[in-house]
C-alpha cells in the first residue's frame, strides 16, 4: 500500500516536483500566494515515487491530483480519505471541494455533491450543513415567494453610503432586499465587524435582511480569486462557478429574481466578475447594475477608507461613511493600524 507523506513545500524542491506532478495532471497557473495559503500538504508515495498529492485550506480540499494505479481509484480514496480525516479532526463537519471535471464522478462515490461547474472545474460538497439546509436555515427564508425579492452580495471593507446607496435603491424598486455579506476572513475588517456594520448601517429599512454568505457566494471556496492576485483566465472560470451557484441554488430556493451590484469602473476582478455574472444569471435572474455614489466628485469606494486609514487620514472620508461606520472606525482605529502593521493587505475588494 501507498504511504502519506507531509509535504513542507517551504523547501524549493519538493515544490518543484509538487508543481510539476501537479502540471502533469492538468493543474497548473495558479498563484504563489494561492499555495501559501493552504493548511497542509500531502504527498502518496508508492514505491519512493509521488503518484497523488492533496491539500486543505480551511475546510476545502484542494490540489488533488493521482495517477491511475494498478487498481482503479485505490490511489484517489486514499488521498481524499486522508484529508476528509486531517478536516473532521481539525472540527471541520462541512466540505468543499475544486477540482477537475475528470474527478467529479470520483467525488460522488466518495459522498459528495455536485453545487456547479464549467468545462475546466467544478465545486462539490459534502458533510453538514449542506447549501439547501444552510438557505432554508435562514430567518423567513421562504417567506418571500410570491413577492418581488433582490439580492446583494457586498464585502463591505468597510460598509460606506455606497454599499448603503445601493442596497436603498434595490428596496425601493423591490419588496424585499436579502444582503448578503462575505464570510471569508482575508479583509482588514473581520467578518464579524463587516456583517455588524452592514445591519447597524441597515437597521432602518423595513424591509432588507442581512445574512451571512457563508461558504456559498464569493467565499474562499467559490472565489478564490477574489482574495488573491490572479490572472483574468482562472478569474473569469471561478466568476463562473460562483455566478451559477447563486443562479441554481441560491435565487430559486430563497425566490429571488433580481441582483443588483454596483458599476465597477476601478477593481479590475470586480468588473470580470459583473461582466460574467450579466451572461450567467439571467434570464432566471436579473442583474441591474447601479452607477456609483459619488462625494464631492469622486467615487465612493471603501479601498479609499482603508487607505485613509492607514494614512491616519480619516477625516478625509468622512463623506464617504455612514454615522455607524464612522463611529466603528474612530473608535477601533488602532487595532485597524495595528492588523495593517502586521502585514493585513489594505488592496483588493
Amino acid at each position: 500500500m501507498a504511504d502519506i507523506r507531509d509535504l513542507h513545500l517551504r523547501v524549493p524542491s519538493i515544490q518543484k516536483d509538487w508543481r510539476a506532478f501537479l502540471a502533469s495532471h492538468g493543474l497548473s497557473g495558479f498563484p504563489d500566494n494561492e499555495v501559501a495559503a493552504v493548511d497542509s500538504v500531502i504527498g502518496l508515495y508508492d514505491g519512493g515515487r509521488l503518484v497523488g498529492t492533496g491539500a486543505t485550506a480551511g475546510n476545502i480540499l484542494k490540489f488533488i491530483a493521482v495517477d491511475e494505479g494498478d487498481t482503479p481509484g485505490a490511489y484517489f480514496n486514499q488521498v481524499v480519505s486522508e484529508l476528509q480525516n486531517r478536516l473532521m479532526a481539525a472540527g471541520h463537519t462541512h466540505m468543499m471541494v475544486f477540482t477537475k471535471p475528470q474527478y467529479e464522478a470520483s467525488f460522488h462515490y466518495v459522498g459528495f455533491t455536485t453545487l456547479a461547474k464549467t468545462a475546466v472545474g467544478v465545486l462539490l460538497e459534502a458533510g453538514m450543513p449542506t447549501i439547501t439546509q444552510y438557505l432554508r436555515g435562514l430567518p423567513d427564508a421562504a417567506a418571500a415567494a410570491g413577492q418581488h425579492l433582490a439580492a446583494i452580495v457586498m464585502n463591505a471593507n468597510p460598509f460606506t453610503r455606497g454599499h448603503r446607496y445601493l442596497v436603498e435603491k434595490a428596496a425601493a424598486e423591490n419588496d424585499a432586499v436579502d444582503v448578503f455579506v462575505v464570510s471569508t476572513d482575508r479583509s482588514l475588517f473581520t467578518s464579524a465587524e463587516r456583517l455588524q456594520l452592514v445591519q447597524t448601517g441597515l437597521a432602518d429599512l423595513q424591509n432588507v435582511r442581512v445574512f451571512p454568505g457563508g461558504d456559498y457566494m464569493v467565499s474562499y471556496a467559490t472565489f478564490p480569486a477574489y482574495f488573491l492576485h490572479a490572472g483574468d483566465d482562472v478569474i473569469r472560470y471561478q466568476t463562473t462557478i460562483d455566478a451559477r451557484l447563486f443562479r441554481d441554488w441560491v435565487a430559486p430556493t430563497l425566490h429571488i429574481t433580481k441582483r443588483y451590484v454596483g458599476e465597477e469602473p476601478r477593481s479590475h476582478t470586480t468588473a470580470i466578475y459583473n461582466t460574467v455574472l450579466a451572461a450567467e444569471l439571467p434570464p432566471a435572474v436579473q442583474l441591474v447594475v447601479v452607477p456609483r455614489l459619488t462625494a464631492a466628485g469622486t467615487v465612493v469606494t471603501a479601498t479609499q477608507v482603508r487607505q485613509a486609514i492607514a494614512d491616519q487620514d480619516l477625516a478625509s472620508v468622512r463623506a464617504f461613511l455612514p454615522p455607524t461606520t464612522w463611529s466603528f472606525i474612530q473608535s477601533h482605529e488602532a487595532a485597524l493600524l495595528q492588523r495593517i502593521e502586521k502585514g493585513q493587505t489594505i488592496r483588493g475588494n
